[in-house]
């Protein structure tokens, strides 16, 4: 790590008071234990325990930046770390680049919002319920709330019994308890979908009266928010070795922004990342707050090798490492919520062999050599590559990759009929696997550790066309 890093840290932790570093453990309760926030004293300590977690590192300071505005240190905001009031406030409108949860941003709120006589009121009608040493007059409203969280009072999903409280003597915040409940009740709403899902083999007696066949109930991602979430494009086109450069891969970046764009996602496309870089922008976007997200969507179009991407340094970075960053615990605001990674390479080194059918494919082909992988142990999931293990996938340097075209083709066909994520996907391996592509063929794979099924949206009002 940099000693002028280390020193920015050194800096900031001797401006900061003891008041401050009690506010900024608070914020950050949704990342680091409380019991390990209880046995910090100092604030080099806290910054020390945020770099554990990944939270805070040289060359990303967005969470720091973002506990700094919160607790009112703008001093510190600018002259250390060159941002501003102005800057943060429009940074934080942006959905889902607020890394403090809204519940977490709502307690908070509520403490600058008390004074010490609302204080008092607060600790005097809750003496049935916490413990009298907890509630001692020096105890401040921060503690008071750690203390019902604690005793399962208050959670993210329930601040009843605190909008109760405060009802009687501030209306002002009661409001405002009332706005989060209503937000958090329309982001958090379940939504049952009802498909008819084939059943291979009903026997006459065992169907209904009317001979109708049995259907499942099939629950379905909530696709609520507006945008549903991010789509990233990390797109490699100029490498090192010219001879090496990805021609027809723009192609595939537009498309993908067309589809993803008209499906009500923040579209973000970066272009000829180094191995690192790589890994570094899908770190970044790991540790943003999706609370208010549905779904995160990242497409990799670059060569590679097996499990691994190529960067245009001509250095590698694994997929494994990539999924990893957005596992449970790495990125909470999107645990139980779908993630979804498409990957434009080669698997191997292999031409996949064809089958004596009629070639319906013209144009000069290229090949993506790079990367497999298997989804780490978590939930929600779904990595789509262009080829199965060992072999190629190909590209045409005039219109685009087969894989990526083929997949925006059919989204933009089957997502208005409400067709979900995998059928779509078996589609798109049907088409690839029919075609003979200069003698040989292309299987694409899909491994999905989805636990429901994935309906994307379609705008009221919109051409299926961007």
């Amino acid at each position: 790590m940099s000693t002028d890093f280390q020193r920015l840290l050194f800096d900031i932790s001797e401006a900061l008071v003891t008041d401050e570093l009690v506010s900024l453990k608070f914020l950050s309760l949704d990342y680091i234990a409380a019991r390990k926030l209880e046995a910090i004293q100092e604030p080099k300590a806290f910054f020390e325990a945020l770099q554990e977690k990944g939270m805070i590192e040289a060359g990303n300071l967005s969470f720091l930046k973002e506990l700094l505005y919160r607790i009112g240190r703008i001093d510190l905001l600018e002259a250390q770390l060159g941002s501003s009031r102005k800057e943060m406030e429009r940074e934080l409108q942006i959905p889902g680049r607020a890394q403090v949860s809204a519940y977490r941003q709502l307690l908070y709120g509520i403490t600058e919002d008390l004074t010490p006589d609302d204080v008092k009121r607060v600790k005097f009608l809750l003496q049935k319920q916490i413990p009298k040493n907890k509630l001692q007059d020096n105890a401040s409203m921060l503690k008071v709330l750690l203390e019902m969280e604690r005793n399962g009072i208050i959670k993210e999903d329930d601040v009843t019994v605190l909008k109760d409280i405060l009802k009687g003597f501030r209306t002002d915040v009661k409001k405002k308890i009332d706005a989060y409940e209503e937000k958090t009740k329309e982001n958090d709403s379940k939504e049952k979908l009802h498909y008819p899902v084939p059943v291979p083999v009903v026997h006459p007696a065992e169907q209904g009266a009317e001979g109708e066949t049995p259907q499942l109930l099939v629950e379905a991602y909530k696709m609520k928010n507006n945008p549903h979430g991010y789509c990233v494009i990390l797109n490699n086109y100029a490498f090192k070795n010219p001879r090496e450069d990805r021609e027809g891969t723009v192609k595939d970046g537009e498309a993908v922004k067309g589809v993803f764009e008209w499906l009500q996602f923040e579209t973000v496309e970066h272009m000829d990342l180094e191995a690192n870089q790589i890994y570094a922008k899908v770190k970044e976007y790991s540790k943003k707050d999706h609370s208010n997200m549905d779904c995160f969507v990242c497409f990799i179009l670059s060569h590679g090798e097996k499990d691994k991407i190529k960067g245009i340094d001509d250095e590698f970075v694994t997929i494994k490492d990539l999924l990893s960053c957005f596992s449970g615990s790495n990125c909470p605001s999107l645990a139980g919520k779908p993630k979804l990674f498409f990957i434009q390479a080669c698997q191997g080194s292999v031409g996949h062999p064809a089958v004596p059918i009629k070639e319906d494919f013209s144009g000069h082909l290229e090949t993506d050599a790079t990367p497999v992988t298997s989804i780490p142990d978590q939930a929600d999931t779904l990595v789509g590559m262009a080829t199965v293990e060992d072999y190629q996938c190909y590209r045409c340097v005039r219109t685009g990759s087969i894989y990526i075209q083929c997949l925006c083709d059919k989204m933009k066909l089957l997502c208005p009929q409400q067709k979900d994520l995998i059928t779509i996907l078996t589609e798109v391996n049907k088409e690839v696997a029919g075609r003979v592509l200069g003698g040989w063929k292309q299987m694409p794979k899909i491994t999905s550790t989805l636990r429901k099924q994935l309906i994307f949206q379609i705008p009221q009002c919109p051409s299926t066309e961007k």
